[in-house]
């Protein structure tokens, strides 16, 4: 059984919507989850098409989705759902480590993934670091990705894509161009700003100055678009020039 730490008394609960079709996986997590003294569990979905009205009426402040469903698949639904304002963030249940289904829901604006035999105490983790603004993939899944979203399409297609992506980094500011570097290593802010002798905060605007650059949702679309530009190399580390 998992236990939960104190909970800060100034922490703000964390409001949490589980959808995925099967009754068992959901009662699992809701288990698990439900123990966290932070996390508020305000409803369940068996099917994406319940999403919308379910966030419209509970408000939540991360979806943990299931990928496959019936009727309309977590997919269809994260991409459908973070095109709204004030969306709540999303995080993917899968049972694959690089799934391309995957890519398309980082893509799509979903704060990460996480796998269905993922150990609890991970998977409540996971949903209090979505809620803060940090992705749940851990930098050697996030290499795995960016590897499978460079090896997908035709190889002119791939090109263009690096050609645009590069056209994007150059738009950066010196600093905000080390920072996206520096986030798609897997870097925390807190990496980052020791790194590069910055404060913690002005980390965060930096992150937050690219991200609005690029109208994305999170770090990890920041991390694909590094690797799109051929700014890494394979064990993570910026190529010479």
């Amino acid at each position: 059984m998992t236990t939960s730490a104190p909970m800060d008394p100034a922490a703000r609960l964390v409001r949490l919507l589980i959808v995925d079709d099967d009754p068992l996986v959901r009662a699992g997590l809701a288990l698990m989850l439900g123990g966290a003294d932070d996390i508020d569990i305000v409803g369940e979905g068996t099917d994406g098409t319940e999403v919308a009205e379910l966030v419209d009426r509970l408000r939540p402040d991360v979806v943990l989705m299931d990928i496959r469903m019936p009727g309309m698949d977590g997919l269809t639904a994260t991409e459908s759902l973070r095109t709204r304002p004030e969306a709540p963030e999303v995080v993917v249940l899968t049972t694959f480590h690089a799934d391309e289904q995957v890519l398309r829901a980082i893509r799509a604006g979903a704060a990460g993934f996480v796998l269905k035999d993922t150990p609890p105490a991970q998977i409540v983790d996971s949903v209090r670091r979505v809620a803060a603004g940090d992705p749940v993939l851990s930098p050697a899944v996030t290499r795995q990705l960016m590897a499978r979203a460079a090896g997908t399409g035709p190889r002119d297609d791939r090109m263009d894509r690096a050609d645009r992506a590069r056209q994007r980094i150059a738009a950066l500011a010196e600093r905000e161009r080390e920072v996206a570097i520096a986030v798609a290593r897997g870097r925390s802010n807190a990496e980052i700003a020791a790194s590069l002798y910055l404060s913690v905060a002005t980390v965060k605007t930096q992150v937050s100055r690219v991200l609005a650059k690029f109208g994305f949702n999170n770090r990890v679309q920041i991390a694909l678009l590094v690797h799109d530009a051929g700014l890494l190399d394979d064990d993570g580390a910026e190529p010479a020039t």
